[in-house]
């Protein structure tokens, strides 16, 4: 798989999941997403984030286990590049053999996990396992990008409650401003919109991160082909 700042499509589209979104009912939530995930790897979204912080490793490898196997079948069934990245647990996401972790503020150092992967050159120089980091200014930004990470989601961009507890939305001035200060993708997160999205990939966003706009559309093959039609 290859790095996101070579060889992906414009713009980069990543789903982050949310299983209690899809319903009240604890059994029925892990068959939803799976659903969910299934629908994203078919409409060849390009990254699946598994985001649910709630669940205990063992739940959570479980889980991502199934994730990984399902979108491997329908990639090698239909030809999409869809990549699997475990939020916040390293240790799922090298036991999974997922595409990639991404850290947030409570994580690992970024520079610690991308040290681990330098020495391992075969995932390092494939591009195999992608190190992400959620930041919240210009500076954290300009860090992470030294310190090796692959790509940044800044926001939020738009108020949204998930990610109300980050603050006010940063808006699109500041998410351009980034973007400019910093070589590797900036992904936009944070009430992302279909009106909105078009925005964002102007202010110089690689891409966008959401939950809703993916998990909730009726049709997400036709979103993610009038998505990328946009920046054509």
């Amino acid at each position: 798989m290859s790095r996101p700042g070579k060889l992906s499509r414009a713009p980069i589209l990543c789903y982050v999941t949310d299983r209690k979104g899809l319903g009240s009912e604890v059994d029925h939530q892990r068959e939803a997403l799976l659903k969910c995930v299934a629908i994203a790897a078919g409409a060849d979204v390009d990254w699946i984030q598994i985001r649910e912080k709630d669940l205990s490793g063992k739940e959570l490898s479980s889980l991502t286990r199934a994730a990984v196997a399902q979108t491997k079948q329908i990639s090698e069934r239909s030809g999409t590049r869809t990549r699997i990245v475990v939020n916040d647990r390293l240790d799922v996401a090298l036991s999974e053999h997922t595409g990639g972790v991404h850290l947030g503020e409570q994580s690992l150092p970024v520079h610690h996990v991308c040290k681990w992967r330098a020495a391992k050159p075969d995932l390092a120089a494939r591009g195999e396992f992608l190190v992400g980091v959620s930041c919240h200014s210009a500076l954290d930004a300009a860090s992470a990008a030294r310190d090796g990470a692959d790509y940044i989601f800044f926001g939020p961009v738009f108020a949204t409650p998930s990610k109300a507890p980050f603050g006010a939305p940063q808006g699109l001035e500041r998410l351009a401003k980034v973007c400019s200060s910093v070589s590797i993708p900036v992904l936009a997160i944070g009430g992302i919109t279909l009106d909105n999205a078009y925005d964002c990939f102007a202010a110089g966003a690689a891409g966008i991160a959401a939950i809703r706009l993916f998990q909730d559309a009726e049709n997400l093959a036709s979103l993610v082909s009038g998505l990328r039609a946009s920046t054509r």
